[in-house]
């Protein structure tokens, strides 16, 4: 079996508050009434074919619907979440509206053994957060992402 593997973006901006990070949360009737621990940077599976930086660049848009920065791309690494999956991150400068994201959707059988089919937004929502607020909220594995930022940015 291969290891899953997923790459993403973590847009950030600077403000008069100091760095702000875009998470999205989680689409999908199993996050829809959790917040801490179901927010997530932008990102995806890839094929181990696949350049992860190209899959990061990919799974923007699918995500968000937007295309992705063209900034310079800080390399924040990879982490282990506790599912087994390794993400691999990059942090691109940029500003975008939320109320632009246009997320990509999935489908899974809902309610469980129902067998009818549902569709559910990838993200079903993607706010700014300030990187203490999104450590309180982020996946905890990726946590380190926002850490790697902050050491990175003056």
């Amino acid at each position: 079996m291969t290891a899953r593997r997923s790459a993403g973006l973590l847009l950030f901006r600077r403000t008069g508050q100091g760095l702000e990070v875009l998470l999205g949360h989680m689409g999908g009737p199993y996050f829809a009434g959790k917040d801490a621990g179901a927010w997530t940077v932008p990102k995806g599976e890839y094929a181990p074919d696949e350049p992860a930086w190209e899959a990061a660049r990919r799974e923007f848009r699918e995500e968000l619907g937007l295309e992705p920065p063209d900034g310079e791309a800080v390399p924040l690494g990879e982490v282990r979440q506790t599912g087994g999956k390794t993400v691999t991150v990059w942090a691109v400068e940029g500003d975008l509206d939320p109320e632009a994201v246009r997320p990509g959707t999935f489908t899974m059988e809902w309610p469980p053994r129902s067998g009818r089919a549902a569709e559910f937004p990838e993200l079903d929502r993607v706010r700014w957060f300030g990187l203490d607020a999104g450590r309180a909220v982020i996946v905890g594995a990726q946590a380190a992402f926002l850490d790697r930022l902050a050491e990175h940015s003056p």
